[in-house]
């Protein structure tokens, strides 16, 4: 049998070869970095598509603010400060919002009612315990009308969260609206009346709070801010008070407001505080509560009972509170 030739290369042949391996392993370590390139890409992309579908499962998964013709009122706790949300028809007020520490607590409340817009925002007075955490909650809002008492010049504040309220006001196009004795506001099936302040100049910025007797149905809510004895018997004296039903106590159930004339003049059923536990000023006083005590034994406070929401169907009054 012929014996086989064995298979032989010269030696530039090997270099050729040598030289093909080279380019072709090059092209192949191109075209791996290049699918890596790809699969990087490729899971971006992935992971924004799983962005935006837990965005939109999260949108249809929100809370939607309820829509029918009660009134619910709820007098969030904030502390030793103010704060009142309005919902009726699907129509806001936010009445107050309490000191900045508590911007985040009013706004979360707000999102898990399934609110958006606020149509009405009233700052009742620009003391701190009041609208020191405003311009933060509406930072986070829709905001239809910003209303305000009326003040002179020199009573005008300067503080940081009065200039940062401005600002926003500014930043999101909104005018000032000065709140006028006679007003009526629109809350869905609620009518808000301003009766409150009756003067143009007080030596205390307490009784330029806006005061507000809101009607529904043949309920009556009332609003005082901080009003203190001289706007009180202001109100009485220019007949601009009827019975109210609810009554949000005026300065935290301070001595100062809540005389004996006005309770007298509102008869109210139900009172409700807005307080701080163990807050410095001793609030509400014994001689509030007392002054009180002759017209309703069903005196509610956000130190004891946390948040309260208080409904109203026109004809009658369902109140909830956090704590018991």
């Amino acid at each position: 049998m012929e014996k086989q030739k064995q298979f032989r290369i010269t030696e530039e042949q090997r270099k050729k070869l040598r030289k093909t391996v080279r380019k072709h392993g090059k092209h192949f370590k191109k075209a791996s970095k290049k699918k890596k390139g790809l699969n990087i890409a490729l899971v971006l992309i992935l992971l924004l598509l799983a962005g935006v579908f837990l965005w939109l499962h999260n949108r249809r998964n929100e809370p939607e603010l309820e829509v029918n013709s009660d009134l619910s009122v709820h007098y969030i706790d904030v502390g030793q400060g103010d704060c009142e949300l309005l919902v009726s028809g699907g129509k806001t007020m936010l009445i107050d919002c309490g000191e900045s520490q508590y911007a985040g607590k009013v706004t979360d409340y707000l999102r898990e009612l399934g609110v958006k817009r606020l149509d009405y925002v009233v700052a009742t007075h620009p003391h701190s315990d009041h609208m020191g955490g405003m311009a933060s909650v509406m930072k986070q809002f829709d905001i239809g009308e910003v209303i305000m008492p009326p003040l002179p010049d020199e009573d005008v504040p300067t503080t940081n969260f009065f200039e940062n309220f401005l600002s926003v006001c500014e930043d999101k196009g909104l005018e000032l609206t000065e709140a006028k004795v006679g007003d009526e506001l629109e809350i869905g099936d609620a009518r808000a009346k301003v009766v409150a302040p009756n003067s143009a100049k007080y030596e205390d910025l307490n009784n330029y709070s806006v005061v507000l007797l809101v009607t529904h149905g043949s309920k009556k809510f009332i609003f005082d801010g901080d009003a203190e004895k001289i706007s009180e018997k202001e109100m009485i004296s220019g007949g601009l008070l009827s019975q109210a039903d609810v009554y949000k106590v005026g300065h935290h159930g301070s001595n100062s407001s809540s005389c004996a004339a006005y309770m007298k003049e509102i008869q109210p059923k139900i009172a409700v505080i807005s307080c701080g536990a163990g807050n410095p000023y001793g609030h509400p006083k014994d001689g509030a509560i007392k002054r009180m005590s002759p017209y309703t034994e069903e005196i509610y406070r956000t130190d004891l009972c946390g948040t309260i929401n208080i409904v109203s169907d026109g004809k009658e009054l369902t109140v909830r509170t956090e704590r018991n």
